[in-house]
């Protein structure tokens, strides 16, 4: 491991700003955070991506990002990765979750000594240091809450009413406005383990000064066959479906939307686009 990335500069002249990303080392997590470092670091402000030594490799190997070469502005802190059992999935468990990966996100927990001693080492090199971390990694930064210097920001990779929508129910309430048709629940999708973990998270998200979720306002959803979720789908049934996605009038339609849609995405994250002002909005309230 290259020096370089293990250490933080210690000029001189503290830098105004500084930008610790701890993501959750899960793959979708795990990208969707490094997108944003790279995003902060075209900023000029130092970024370091802090996980397990095997979240930061599957981080870089599957990173899906236009240019690699952003990885020049960010620092790669690399913890030991947390021992832990890995039993086989059970096919026959009554809960969708599979649940023989409960054990991996317990391991996450013993994270919190390694990235408190980064967090004392980098707070003394900046006059602010800014902490964005994956919302299920809050228990591990809870001591952000300890250095004078130190905020800290929530990053959710669900959408907006997602989130909204998955957390009223776990916490047993009824949706207060007629339930989105075809939406699909989560009763069954969590067992007590994994809800017992997240609510561990809540917990410690009280001391965070702000909430970052990953949307855009261009993107639309469409749902459908939610009610056949339980059902293993044949080679046969997804054989038909490329045909059809490929040969058919409704493939066709299927395509330009998506066409439009990567259009539209575009210019949201171009200069003046919503969601390059709203990163604007937030850089410029990390900085002020």
């Amino acid at each position: 491991m290259d020096v370089h990335d293990q250490h933080p500069s210690h000029n001189s002249k503290q830098a105004e700003v500084v930008v610790i990303m701890v993501p959750f080392p899960c793959y979708s997590h795990l990208n969707q955070v490094l997108q944003l470092s790279c995003l902060i670091s075209s900023y000029n402000i130092p970024v370091h991506y802090a996980c397990s030594a095997t979240g930061v490799h599957q981080a870089k190997l599957y990173f899906n990002g236009t240019n690699s070469l952003s990885f020049a502005h960010i620092h790669f802190y690399e913890f030991p990765t947390p021992p832990f059992l890995s039993p086989p999935p059970d096919p026959n468990s009554p809960c969708k979750f599979p649940s023989h990966l409960q054990l991996s996100l317990e391991a996450t927990l013993l994270l919190r000594d390694p990235v408190a001693q980064l967090l004392h080492k980098i707070s003394p090199t900046a006059k602010r240091v800014v902490v964005v971390h994956d919302f299920l990694m809050a228990y591990v930064v809870q001591d952000t809450a300890t250095i004078p210097n130190i905020e800290t920001y929530s990053f959710n990779p669900t959408c907006t009413f997602s989130l909204l929508f998955d957390l009223w129910q776990m916490m047993g309430k009824p949706f207060q406005l007629d339930e989105p048709q075809g939406l699909p629940s989560v009763e069954g999708c969590y067992d007590s383990e994994l809800l017992n973990f997240i609510t561990l998270q809540i917990d410690f998200l009280k001391s965070t000064s702000g909430t970052i979720i990953n949307s855009c306002r261009s993107i639309e959803a469409t749902y459908t066959d939610l009610s056949k979720e339980e059902e293993v789908v044949a080679s046969s049934t997804i054989a038909e479906a490329v045909k059809k996605l490929m040969a058919s009038r409704e493939g066709e339609e299927m395509r330009k939307r998506a066409e439009e849609l990567g259009v539209a995405t575009r210019k949201a994250v171009e200069e003046g686009g919503v969601s390059r002002m709203e990163l604007d909005s937030f850089i410029a309230h990390i900085t002020r």
